[in-house]
């Protein structure tokens, strides 16, 4: 049942489904009232008077259920004690009319029980159960002795009156856990409601942190570099127009290189830089185009026999090595730098070191570098480690195949 549902419509759905298999009932208790009131007419032992006055009791009991009785055993949530209380005093007390004038009237237990234990809780169903199955045996011990009725009327009473509370108490069980497996399961349909809305949460939070990393490790870092060539070719206009020239064609290109990136990006696709090559020829490229926007020599190493990593694998460790490229331009003051590729039989790990200042990896920082890396490499089951000093960086990620 859906969690957004008001309490009024589950509570009309549960009397819906209750609804469904009570004309059971009715068929029960038309047939049974019929088949007493037949049996009290062909009573040849009463008088026309007695008669008269049992069946009399008979079809009040029936419109008395009809009129009110029904609205009460049928009821889908669990109606007020006194009105249940109300149905039965009624009921019994046109039992015992009927009884004390036509001792048949007794067989109109088979449905007067059923109705105890639908109206009353177990407890005073059981209660009202006892009298009223002793009432053959007090009427006949009225008219005949004690010893007759003893012997005819008593082990029969007996058995009758064991057999209604067995069950009645049955009876009573199985509607409990009924309702209970009913609230079990409407208590599942709301978790699973509420499964799926934090679900669907936790995929837009998922898709803003996928973004916030795309963004981070290629359009700002994009954007960068052209920042960085634009001042360079400012800076040239006048001294070198063939350099300035340069700077602006590279800016160009990375301005086209960030929006292929960007509709990848939007689109979810894999990273251009990988849409046209292997791992090895992206890292290459990297390396290219770092050392043409930045006076510092990166030197990259890789098996030769390396094999092709699935494109998840790629893509971290592709966005491991554009981010440490980013924090040697920006932060390092380094020189040199150098790349290792190695891909064994269960992993395959990046390293990039350089010869900078170095920093403390322990310190919080406010960026998304580092932090985004480590997120990436959870993701994928791989473990990041920083090592730097003043002598300079080395970041190594590991990633299982």
């Amino acid at each position: 049942m859906p969690a957004d549902v008001p309490l009024d419509e589950q509570a009309r759905l549960r009397f819906n489904a209750w609804r469904r298999w009570f004309w059971l009932w009715d068929v029960y208790f038309t047939i049974g009232f019929v088949s007493v009131g037949l049996l009290l007419i062909s009573d040849e032992w009463a008088t026309p008077t007695d008669r008269t006055v049992s069946v009399g009791a008979l079809v009040t009991m029936a419109v008395w259920y009809l009129a009110f009785g029904r609205a009460v055993v049928s009821a889908h949530v669990d109606p007020p004690v006194w009105r249940g209380r109300v149905f039965i005093l009624g009921v019994v007390a046109l039992l015992v009319t009927g009884v004390l004038f036509v001792t048949s009237m007794s067989f109109a237990l088979f449905m007067v029980c059923p109705l105890v234990f639908m109206s009353l809780p177990l407890r005073d169903g059981i209660i009202v159960v006892i009298p009223i199955n002793m009432l053959p045996v007090l009427a006949t011990l009225a008219g005949d002795g004690w010893e007759a009725t003893l012997l005819q009327f008593f082990p029969g009473s007996l058995f009758t009156l064991a057999f209604a509370v067995l069950l009645g108490t049955w009876i009573t069980k199985i509607v409990t856990q009924s309702q209970e497996r009913a609230e079990l399961i409407e208590e599942l349909e709301h978790s699973r409601e509420e499964v799926g809305r934090l679900s669907r949460e936790a995929g837009v939070a998922a898709e803003r942190a996928r973004l916030a990393a795309e963004i981070h490790d290629t359009l700002a870092q994009g954007f960068t570099s052209l920042v960085t060539l634009v001042q360079a070719a400012e800076s040239e206009l006048d001294r070198d127009s063939e350099q300035a020239r340069g700077h602006l064609a590279l800016a160009a290109r990375t301005a086209r290189e960030n929006l292929t990136e960007a509709r990848a990006l939007v689109a979810g696709l894999t990273p251009t830089a990988l849409g046209t090559g292997s791992l090895d020829q992206a890292i290459h490229r990297q390396v290219e185009r770092f050392a043409e926007e930045n006076p510092v020599t990166v030197t990259y190493h890789s098996d030769e026999d390396s094999v092709a990593l699935p494109t998840v694998l790629e893509v971290v460790l592709l966005r491991m090595v554009q981010e440490s490229l980013t924090n040697v331009r920006k932060h390092s003051r380094a020189t040199e730098a150098t790349i290792t590729l190695r891909v064994g039989d269960s992993c395959a790990s990046m390293r990039v070191a350089d010869n900078g200042v170095g920093f403390d990896p322990d310190r919080p920082g406010d960026g998304f570098g580092l932090r985004g890396m480590r997120n990436r490499a959870e993701q994928v089951g791989g473990r990041l480690s920083v090592h730097s000093g003043p002598d300079g960086t080395a970041v190594e990620l590991e990633v299982p195949r």
